[in-house]
């Protein structure tokens, strides 16, 4: 399946897209590794809950209006469909799968949220607050780094049933 993107390609387009990427840019990415994926799809995919929705962000100059961006994390996100539709899933079945795990990790990610602002209040007046604030910050990037884990995995559970409980299967990659 060439047209898959390396997880290095993935984690080159996270940083350099990190404020967010537009649906034409993702539709090329795919589109260069010779993906069938086009724009209709992508709505398709956001529409039955298997993208987030995009933030419509403002374009300089008068009256040019706005573009919608989204989370650079949707690359990932449809990296993993595509490899999930390859191995024989519905569309309807990797949507089950993704809703009940995004679910819970968004209530995962709002208490981990909360308490980093928490954290990053009360190291402000910490007597050792620039190593209290390095640490917050590499203990940000690895949970955000779990998390892509822990999404990752509850997309390949409902794979089980199909590929047998033994079956390797591609990793993560983060």
């Amino acid at each position: 399946m060439s047209f898959l993107l390396a997880p290095i390609e993935i984690a080159r387009v996270e940083r350099e897209q990190s404020r967010g990427i537009g649906s034409r840019e993702v539709v090329r990415l795919f589109a260069a590794k010779g993906a069938r994926f086009s724009q209709a799809t992508f709505r398709k995919y956001v529409q039955a809950g298997l993208l987030p929705r995009s933030r419509r962000v403002g374009r300089k100059g008068k009256h040019t209006g706005s573009t919608g961006l989204y989370p650079v994390a949707v690359v990932r996100r449809i990296d993993l469909i595509k490899r999930m539709m390859a191995e024989g899933l519905t569309l309807e079945e990797i949507r089950e799968s993704f809703v009940a795990t995004r679910g819970r990790l968004d209530d995962v990610e709002q208490g981990l949220a909360a308490l980093v602002a928490h954290l990053e209040q009360r190291a402000r007046a910490h007597p050792e607050r620039r190593q209290v604030e390095r640490e917050l910050g590499r203990a940000r990037r690895e949970l955000r780094v779990a998390l892509k884990r822990i999404e990752w995995v509850g997309g390949r559970v409902a794979m089980v049933g199909r590929q047998g409980a033994g079956a390797p299967s591609a990793g993560v990659g983060a």
